[in-house]
């Protein structure tokens, strides 16, 4: 029974994480860069997704231009991962299209 209080009670969690960053009262870019509990074994496409206007289609090419797995939970990315995701989606915010340069390691401008 505690396994099951335990999932509902994550479940609950990423609702509400899920509500607040649909709200914008909290940046994708800032629940990547801290890892909250509750967003830890969260896929960064369902985090991705759960802003206004970002579907799946959106969600998937903006991924695979890191490259990245829609399906990467946000608490296994690394620091280098999670640093230049959040760069990108805070330049993609400002409206500039960024680039990733995965044998480089650095953003590049698009």
């Amino acid at each position: 029974m505690r396994a099951l209080a335990r999932a509902n009670e994550v479940r609950l969690a990423r609702a509400e994480l899920k509500r607040r960053v649909a709200m914008e009262q909290v940046e994708v870019a800032e629940v990547i860069i801290t890892c909250p509990w509750e967003a830890h074994s969260m896929a960064v496409a369902d985090l991705l997704m759960s802003q206004r206007r970002w579907g799946q289609t959106r969600c998937r090419r903006f991924l695979a231009q890191i490259p990245m797995s829609e399906k990467k939970t946000v608490g296994s990315m690394t620091e280098r991962q999670r640093h230049t995701l959040a760069t990108m989606l805070a330049s993609a915010e400002r409206g500039r299209g960024w680039r990733a340069s995965p044998w480089q390691g650095s953003l590049a401008r698009v």
